[in-house]
């Protein structure tokens, strides 16, 4: 899966600097962060719901919008696959990590 990721993000860059009249990941880096904040957002929401259902292609669609939307913000922000990577490298040697259940909001 690493190397698909990489391959995309790859795209998404090129398409950032490079990107064809009417490409998708054009058009969002050319509306900004917010536009793929909202994006990112609103992808998460779609997993959520999918997972909710018991419809595995749909949960898979989701993941993989999300991940792109994900990744078109990791290169709006100047994050690269090589910077998650490490940190996900770090997390995994992690254990007795647990800190508990955060607190419920009350000040909404």
């Amino acid at each position: 899966m690493g190397e698909t990721i990489s391959a995309l993000y790859d795209v998404i860059l090129k398409r950032k600097t490079e990107g064809e009249e009417g490409s998708y990941t054009k058009y969002l880096f050319e509306k900004g962060t917010d536009k793929i904040l909202k994006k990112v957002g609103e992808e998460c929401t779609e997993v959520i719901i999918s997972c909710k259902e018991n419809n595995k292609e749909e949960q898979i669609n989701e993941i993989c919008d999300l991940t792109y939307h994900v990744l078109v913000l990791m290169a709006q922000l100047g994050i690269s696959v090589e910077e998650i990577s490490a940190e996900l490298e770090n997390r995994k040697n992690k254990i007795n990590n647990f800190k508990g259940e955060r607190k419920p909001v009350s000040n909404v």
